[in-house]
């Protein structure tokens, strides 16, 4: 399709907050949202009083856009975004933003910002971050009664510097989400409790923590902003973490379905002890972000653990995933039934 494009240097724009033309904004008053809408307004006016602030009553997600090689606009399985998003507003009480009003919202939103979707072979995309607060007032301990979606749209770079280079991480002294807690839903909070985590890790050279479970410390969870991922180490099976504190990545349950039907590897989701992480051929982290980050070595206290060539390369099974899956996403590998929203 034929599109006027902004004048960005789309291969250089980094991973980093843009304002683009239009948003979307919609009002969840007296127990009902109401219809939504675009706003060309970059800014947000609430009471001083309004839970976000004081309660921190908040969720988002996070998917991305894309040009495909056909040049069609698309998203990437929106559906389970939608879904994700209603499993976090009924935990943190917030009223659900419907799943066809979510996805209706998101192809308006898109639509009408494709002059800022960068074009297919610039290695970027078009970041989508819906997102809900507690915007009415509210004093005591409890939800409010009013709330506020958006949905807001940047185009970025890749997320990691360098692009599918491996990189280090360290596992952390410190926990990301309480047992029982809210590690499994995409609450800002959860980000906010990583922060101080990231930056001593940051200042000691690594890309992220492994955050170790906060129950025992024994076994992977997560990193800041990612699940993690291992290859056994015969190459043949796909493996990721298994517990009650770890956000369902989208990103991941997509691995998991190209590693198993389109790979042909074994799939296990269970628990990853610390000590058997010598045993891996393999590390990465994945996500909507960075989609698929390498990881060379970890760190534990000291410990180096190093996977593969380390910090040289991508392992062989960590490209043929990559591959795919930005194939699918791109439109140069058949996609499973459902799995892309065509948005123009």
């Amino acid at each position: 399709m034929a599109r006027e494009l902004k004048d960005l240097d789309w291969k250089h724009i980094g991973f980093q907050y843009r304002p683009c033309d239009w948003r979307y904004v919609a009002q969840y008053k007296e127990g009902a949202w109401q219809e939504g809408g675009l706003s060309a307004d970059p800014n947000v006016t609430i009471n001083e009083c309004a839970g976000i602030l004081h309660y921190c009553q908040e969720c988002f997600e996070g998917l991305k856009a894309y040009e495909t090689v056909k040049g069609d606009i698309v998203c990437f399985r929106p559906d389970l975004n939608a879904e994700r998003m209603m499993d976090s507003a009924e935990y943190l009480c917030m009223p659900k933003f419907p799943k066809e009003q979510f996805l209706s919202a998101l192809r308006e939103t898109v639509q009408a910002n494709l002059a800022y979707v960068p074009p297919y072979g610039s290695g970027a995309s078009l970041y989508v971050r819906p997102y809900m607060f507690a915007s009415g007032p509210v004093i005591g301990v409890k939800p409010s009664d009013e709330y506020t979606f958006r949905i807001i749209v940047m185009p970025v770079g890749p997320y990691y510097t360098g692009g599918a280079k491996p990189v280090s991480v360290m596992v952390s002294d410190y926990d990301r989400a309480a047992p029982h807690g809210t590690g499994h839903i995409k609450a800002g909070l959860n980000y906010a409790m990583s922060m101080h985590a990231h930056e001593i890790a940051a200042k000691g050279g690594y890309a992220d923590n492994m955050f170790p479970d906060p129950m025992e410390r024994k076994y992977v969870e997560e990193a800041g902003g990612a699940n993690f991922y291992f290859i056994s180490g015969d190459g043949k099976t796909f493996v990721t973490p298994k517990s009650d504190s770890i956000l369902p990545s989208v990103t991941r349950r997509s691995l998991e379905y190209v590693a198993e039907h389109m790979l042909g590897l074994k799939v296990e989701e269970r628990r990853v002890a610390l000590s058997e992480l010598p045993e891996f051929s393999e590390c990465g982290m994945c996500g909507t972000a960075a989609v698929i980050s390498p990881v060379g070595v970890v760190n534990d206290h000291g410990k180096d653990i190093v996977f593969g060539k380390g910090l040289a390369e991508a392992g062989p099974v960590t490209k043929k995933l990559l591959d795919t899956l930005t194939g699918i996403q791109l439109g140069t590998v058949e996609a499973p039934e459902g799995w892309i929203f065509k948005i123009a």
